[in-house]
């Protein structure tokens, strides 16, 4: 069996990986694109490789484009994403082919904690405090508490699920919404869908963490953002065409919400040019809330249970069908859900 890994997690993980497949060669994607097997570089055409997985370190990296190519072995029998997200082309070309892959969940834990640390941080503005500090000014500073705040968390799977528990943790009171409740949702109340609106006019924190679809493109259009109340919070950690992007943008400039933390957006990178960047009321980051160093050694984790599973013949955690796969594709790979 040829294994396809980047040299990164080879140099990492290669020992623990030998030892749950001892059989099993190894080849190495390099930075620059080269492939080495067994010491020498070898030609892309030249080998077959049977498993590949796409780590992290794949995501953001220079060999990125060289992963989103690995349609072109048709020996592949298995793919092992680091990533929960199921938009990427590459997955249905592969699955179309009777190719298997495999995702992982492994991003909910720096997610969860960049929402709380996110809604924190406006509702203490921590920069006054450093603003005063450099100036040497000794004035008290009352801040809003997350105690007793209502959060209506549009997703209650593996993410949302991570930012009720938090969010509880400091005393707020949680609706989840979910399409099919398991339920051990860590919620004060779970609602449907089609409840959601009427949760809409008592929340104080809007977090969107549902899984994509098509089912969710524009979810958050111009009824919803006026459903909601004055000083409330909107975080979008999602995914971008989940939002209206230019209702969301009326809605601010008319005061409600008060303030959109947005981690993703319709078109990635986000454009140089986009009112987003500059708007008064908004806070961009690059999507980059699933970013904790934490979820590198996880999605080892579960690429290392799995090729135990394959090489037994057992069923594959976190597998991906055909009914998984968006009817609109997005953006190749991402690491959110």
């Amino acid at each position: 069996m040829l294994v396809l890994i980047s040299e990164a997690v080879h140099t990492a993980h290669g020992e623990r990986l030998q030892a749950v497949a001892p059989a099993a060669s190894w080849l190495r994607l390099q930075d620059d694109g080269s492939l080495v097997l067994d010491a020498r570089l070898v030609e892309h055409d030249h080998v077959a490789p049977d498993v590949a997985f796409i780590s992290n370190d794949v995501f953001y990296g220079p060999v990125k484009a060289c992963f989103a190519h690995i349609d072109a072995w048709p020996s592949l029998q298995w793919v092992q994403s680091a990533a929960a997200g199921t938009e990427a082309p590459l997955y249905r070309t592969l699955v179309d082919r009777g190719c298997r892959i495999t995702r992982a969940h492994v991003t909910a834990v720096p997610i969860a904690e960049y929402v709380l640390r996110s809604v924190l941080t406006h509702y203490q503005q921590p920069q006054g405090l450093i603003d005063q500090q450099r100036s040497h000014i000794w004035q008290h500073q009352p801040f809003r508490e997350l105690w007793r705040t209502r959060w209506l968390v549009i997703g209650v799977g593996a993410i949302g699920g991570e930012v009720a528990s938090r969010a509880r943790s400091f005393g707020a009171y949680v609706v989840g919404v979910r399409r099919s409740p398991q339920g051990d949702e860590p919620v004060d109340l779970l609602c449907r869908p089609t409840e959601m609106a009427e949760q809409l006019a008592d929340a104080d924190v809007v977090v969107l963490a549902a899984a994509g679809g098509d089912e969710t493109r524009s979810m958050i259009g111009p009824d919803f953002l006026a459903r909601m109340k004055a000083g409330s919070v909107f975080v979008n950690v999602a995914r971008g065409y989940m939002v209206d992007e230019a209702a969301l943008l009326v809605a601010l400039d008319r005061g409600v919400p008060e303030l959109a933390i947005l981690d993703v957006f319709a078109t990635e990178p986000l454009p140089v040019d986009s009112p987003f960047w500059d708007h008064p009321r908004v806070v961009v980051s690059p999507h980059s809330s699933g970013g904790g160093n934490g979820r590198v050694q996880r999605a080892v984790d579960v690429f290392a249970e799995n090729l135990a599973r394959w090489l037994r013949a057992d069923p594959l955690a976190h597998e991906i069908t055909a009914r998984d796969l968006p009817a609109v594709s997005e953006t190749w790979l991402s690491e959110k859900r």
